[in-house]
């Protein structure tokens, strides 16, 4: 009877103890110790308490549960580890999962979103491990899932990228070492700035991405659609946008994880032969997959040496540093482009796209309209479609200049890149056959010889349009109080800057070189000398004439002659000793130059500069291009508003208009002008808020980084106005140089002028006032997120409030400088 008695004990206990292993939940009314696990049904993995390597330390992880070597896959403590075993995991009755450890404290917690009648924590076969209603009949209604919250390994089913109703973004970051699963600085996800890519950084910097999606895959990854182990997905919609991969045959295991210290993301399939883990791939793979190796306009090729080689009808910007295999100065066009009369595209085929940061898409537009659209837009540096699915369809456009492309034998996707008529004419005359060139010699020459005639005497109609009206003003001084322009020899300027000599140039800009000089009277001068080869210069130099000649005002720069030689055409201007504002907020070591009371000074004279050409001069004027390099600094720190060459005029009773031709400083303009040409003087006061808050942070709006965050300097300045630490966007020294009230009130209105809606801005009159009391001020509203938006968002136009265009870009021609 004794007997009996033992043996039903121990198959009592026998049976308990698999039970207990056997289960893949918990309930408020259980818990989880450490030394016991969580087991999904099928029994793939496991959920428990463990040691890595050689620490000390224990975390609650989940890893393969069918396999001798233990693979974790998850963290729940990664930055909080446990030193005893003392660990604890339970579910309270609202929902609320617990981690608790030495003297019942918590470690980690999670909050479920909604609340349950009966929550249950579960471990399900695909690794995922959930909170759920246990009365909920829908047993796939998380409220809340580990998958939302991934470590360094990607499993089959797992999401990585973002939720947009939520603003949840799943993305890796790799264990620091084997022994330490805390975060290091590899991380791996979908970034959305221009359109979404995959990108795995390290810290701050950009180590790999995958480039567009293009319906079958990444153009920069080997495409992978006939390997035998996954499928894999890439959705992008107004909701979400996420990778996400399947295993087809569900008795594989295979994960994706990210090496910290090989600094690679890695795939790996298990071979149960050998009991181990085999890599069946990972990225970067080769030298080209470094990002921007070949710098601007260059194209990197595993098949040639060097690799870096520059693209089609493009050259090295410094031979002899591209020579010395310094290649980070990239290319330039071998011939200028020329948008007012026409560039052309030539292909370059099998390429991984370039960088999507400043790219635009629209997924309704064939090719040809996409290459007609791209045209359009002086800034558009090439196109391509966006599904090369079947047909293709949709398009992609790039602006700026084209970084990170990577060239292919047998994969990729072409790409129409844009370069000068005369350019793509030789390379489609290369290829035409020698019959036809044969055959028309001489019509070709003739027409040449027409279209030249054309052009010179276009020009010099141009030419003679100018010289008259100067000519005229300067014959009507007497009758002009406001005028008083000099025209200059072109002797008097070349002696002045001793014959254009580099060691005189003070800087470069898309209308050519500006020099210093000195008149034999000693007066110090700056000449601009507009670049034969540009083509919208001539148009800058009229509006310059004509406008800044007759504005008068302590803070605009002062115009004092011009010169027309031939084709020859320069401005002459006074001499700011400082240079431009941006040389000194932008420098580590000049900003400290400026403190607040300076920095007060130059933010109230821009104000000034702007209410005059708004309101008190004769015509109002838009300026369109404010920013830092358009800032001029005298001998005492004083502000000069220069570069008129794209400001407009408005009749007095005028107050906006439109224009097929943006043009413009990327990061600086308005969004109803950027997107839809809509411009006014409320365009110029939201660059006004962009220069303050560059002026206040001491960094750019436009590549702005910040540690954790996304976005640009806006954004980061809306995000801490929010939090209701809006001194943190101030240099750090500024705190010890000024009044932190006045510098919170100039965040405060720099917010009020970069509110999305242009009638929500303030005018300048009310920006010099405010910036000259201490009334309390309205409170700002959503700011325009400029060339940030989440790519789906960028084919609507924000131009009027009440009506929107799907899948459409502006048709503005976007010429940015």
């Amino acid at each position: 009877m004794g007997m009996d008695i033992l043996s039903f004990s121990a198959c009592f206990l026998i049976i308990f103890s698999k039970a207990s292993i056997a289960l893949d939940k918990i309930s408020p009314s259980e818990s989880l110790t450490d030394g016991t696990t969580l087991v999904s049904s099928d029994g793939s993995f496991a959920l428990g308490f463990f040691t890595p390597g050689s620490s000390k330390n224990r975390y609650l992880g989940i890893w393969y549960n069918n396999i001798p070597m233990q693979t974790v896959v998850w963290v729940a403590n990664r930055i909080n580890p446990i030193n005893d075993t003392t660990g604890l995991l339970k579910i309270e009755s609202t929902g609320r999962a617990v981690l608790l450890g030495q003297n019942q404290t918590t470690v980690w917690s999670i909050n479920s979103t909604e609340a349950a009648q009966n929550p249950i924590l579960q471990l399900l076969d695909s690794g995922n491990l959930v909170v759920r209603d246990g009365k909920d009949g829908d047993s796939e209604n998380y409220l809340w899932q580990s998958f939302d919250y991934p470590t360094d390994t990607m499993l089959a089913g797992m999401k990585i990228g973002w939720d947009l109703r939520t603003g949840l973004n799943r993305r890796l970051s790799a264990w620091k070492n084997s022994d330490d699963p805390s975060p290091g600085d590899l991380t791996y996800g979908v970034e959305l700035q221009g359109n979404p890519q995959m990108v795995l950084r390290k810290g701050s910097e950009k180590y790999y991405r995958s480039g567009l999606w293009n319906g079958n895959g990444f153009s920069g990854v080997p495409n992978l659609r006939s390997n035998p182990v996954f499928d894999y997905d890439f959705v992008w919609n107004k909701e979400e946008v996420y990778y996400i991969y399947y295993l087809k045959n569900k008795s594989v295991m295979s994960r994706f994880v990210l090496n910290q210290t090989e600094k690679v993301r890695q795939r790996y399939t298990w071979n149960p032969e050998t009991q181990t883990w085999k890599l069946f791939s990972f990225m970067p793979s080769d030298y080209c997959d470094t990002p921007g190796l070949c710098g601007a306009n260059g194209n990197c090729d595993n098949s040639k040496l060097p690799a870096c080689q520059c693209l089609k009808a493009f050259r090295p910007k410094s031979l002899e540093r591209w020579n010395s295999s310094d290649w980070s100065e990239g290319c330039i066009h071998n011939k200028p482009l020329n948008c007012q009369r026409g560039d052309a595209f030539i292909r370059i085929e099998r390429v991984k796209t370039p960088d999507t940061s400043h790219s635009w898409v629209n997924k309704s537009m064939n090719l040809k309209e996409c290459r007609a659209r791209c045209l359009q837009n002086c800034s558009c540096m090439a196109y391509t479609n966006l599904d090369i699915r079947g047909r293709a369809s949709g398009c992609a456009m790039w602006f700026d200049d084209l970084i990170d492309i990577k060239q292919f034998q047998s994969f990729g996707q072409d790409l129409y890149i844009r370069v000068s008529a005369s350019e793509a004419e030789l390379k489609n005359k290369s290829e035409a056959k020698l019959a036809m060139i044969i055959a028309t010699p001489i019509a070709v020459f003739l027409g040449l010889l027409v279209v030249i005639y054309y052009i010179r005497r276009r020009r010099r109609k141009l030419e003679d349009e100018v010289e008259e009206r100067i000519e005229n003003d300067q014959k009507n001084q007497g009758r002009s109080e406001d005028m008083d322009l000099a025209v200059f020899e072109l002797g008097t300027i070349a002696r002045a800057t001793d014959s254009f000599s580099f060691h005189n140039k003070l800087g470069e800009g898309g209308f050519g070189p500006v020099y210093k000089g000195t008149l034999a009277n000693g007066q110090e001068i700056a000449v601009k000398r507009l670049s034969k080869s540009s083509g919208q210069g001539l148009n800058e130099f009229k509006t310059e004439v004509k406008l800044i000649a007759k504005l008068q005002h302590r803070n605009l720069v002062r115009l004092l002659g011009c010169c027309i030689h031939g084709e020859e055409k320069m401005l002459v201007y006074e001499y700011m000793p400082n240079r431009s504002l941006d040389s000194f907020i932008f420098d580590q070591r000049r900003c400290k130059v400026l403190d607040w009371p300076k920095r007060f000074q130059i933010i109230c004279g821009i104000a000034r500069g702007l209410l005059y050409l708004h309101q008190d001069s004769r015509l109002r004027i838009i300026h369109r291009d404010l920013k830092a390099s358009n800032v001029l600094l005298d001998s005492e720190m004083n502000p000069k508003i220069s570069d008129f060459g794209m400001a407009r005029t408005f009749g007095g009773d005028q107050t906006e208009a439109n224009t097929n031709r943006v043009v413009g400083t990327y990061g600086y303009m308005a969004p109803e002008y950027a997107i839809d040409g809509l411009f006014s003087v409320k365009s110029d006061v939201f660059s006004f808020g962009i220069l303050l808050l560059e002026i206040i942070s001491g960094r750019k709006n436009r590549g702005f980084y910040h540690k954790n965050q996304s976005g640009n300097l806006i954004e980061h300045a809306w995000r801490l106005w929010k939090e209701g630490k809006p001194l943190n966007l101030a240099d750090d020294f500024l705190a010890e140089t000024g009044s932190l009230s006045q510098v919170l009130r100039c965040i405060h209105i720099s917010l009020l002028c970069v509110q999305q809606h242009p009638e929500g801005r303030p005018s300048m009159s009310s920006v010099v006032l405010m910036l000259g009391s201490e009334n309390e001020l309205p409170l700002p509203k959503q700011p325009g997120f400029l060339f940030h938006k989440s790519p789906f968002e960028a084919d609507s136009s924000s131009g009027n409030h009440g009506s929107s265009s799907k899948n459409e870009i502006s048709l503005s021609v976007l010429e940015a400088r």
